[in-house]
């Protein structure tokens, strides 16, 4: 399974990512990289203080520049990267993703990111002209094409991509994080899966290379309303995978910080059984891992040489 790369203006480049990630969130860093060709990944994490990073998708995000620097250093540099370039994932709330209907597209990717743009002016709140936009065609045929679309806003973006720049290091793909942990997932059968993050919920319906559903939900700070939400959220999802597959989902694939048997206590729904996305890694960590989701850094690799 495979998603899109991400940057100022990009189309369906994903072949070639580079061998190492970084992936930021509110709890720090997560570096990981191939040392060579069928050697496993290395990986690394420094936690950043809070309110560091803070995900937004019309605010400032860095708010302790140095740190994050430092941290993106750090990482990448106990992983020892083969190449400057690296993925960068960022947090999920502070990208939009779509699943958008054309009759059809242009040829050319140069052609297509202004079709994209003039689309997605009424769908989103920031300046389209400016934002970073990428796409990758998920079905085609001679009436419909169905196209996966990722849009960030530029001043967000740039505020990332100069962190990693300012690190040493150059951000060779931007993805957000629910976008790359679904490539971590290598499944025949259609997949449910929720990735959780501290400010948002990530449900998707992936079914091989399509893209059946992808919702993200800014979850409120109220402790009493979160896990109604959540809960309510994955409802929602289940229903409509039994409504676009005509079966009931069975498994529900999680990602987020702590592990799959603490979410499915939280969900507490005995028809859906909580599997982890992407393991935890066993060996390979170059420093202390702290408790953070590897689903993202995991699908990130996958499939790199």
């Amino acid at each position: 399974m495979r998603w899109i790369p991400s940057s100022k203006q990009s189309g369906q480049q994903h072949a070639n990512r580079p061998p190492a990630a970084v992936d930021l969130s509110p709890q720090g860093a997560l570096a990981a990289a191939l040392p060579g060709k069928g050697a496993p990944p290395v990986y690394a994490f420094a936690p950043l203080p809070p309110g560091a990073l803070t995900p937004s998708i019309v605010e400032v995000n860095l708010h302790a520049v140095d740190a994050v620097i430092a941290a993106i250093r750090n990482t990448l540099g106990n992983v020892e990267p083969r190449t400057r370039a690296v993925t960068l994932i960022v947090p999920d709330a502070v990208v939009r993703v779509f699943v958008l209907d054309f009759d059809s597209l242009p040829g050319h990717a140069n052609e297509v990111i202004p079709v994209l743009r003039f689309r997605l002016r009424k769908m989103v709140s920031f300046d389209v002209e400016q934002a970073g936009v990428s796409y990758q065609i998920l079905s085609q045929d001679e009436t419909e094409c169905r196209v996966l679309v990722a849009v960030m806003p530029g001043p967000i973006l740039a505020e990332y991509e100069a962190a990693v720049r300012a690190a040493g290091y150059e951000p060779g793909a931007v993805l957000s994080s629910s976008l790359a942990a679904l490539s971590a997932v290598d499944a025949q059968q259609p997949v449910l899966a929720a990735c959780l993050s501290g400010s948002s919920l990530t449900t998707a319906i992936a079914n091989g290379q399509d893209l059946l559903l992808y919702r993200t939900l800014d979850l409120p700070a109220d402790p009493g309303l979160l896990l109604s939400e959540v809960q309510r959220d994955i409802a929602v999802a289940a229903a409509y995978f039994e409504d676009k597959l005509a079966a009931r989902p069975h498994s529900l694939h999680f990602a987020g910080a702590g592990t799959a048997a603490e979410f499915a206590r939280w969900l507490n729904e005995p028809e859906l059984t909580v599997v982890e996305l992407a393991p935890r890694p066993t060996a390979g960590a170059a420093t202390s891992l702290g408790n953070v989701s590897f689903a993202g850094i995991t699908g990130a690799l996958a499939g790199v040489a």
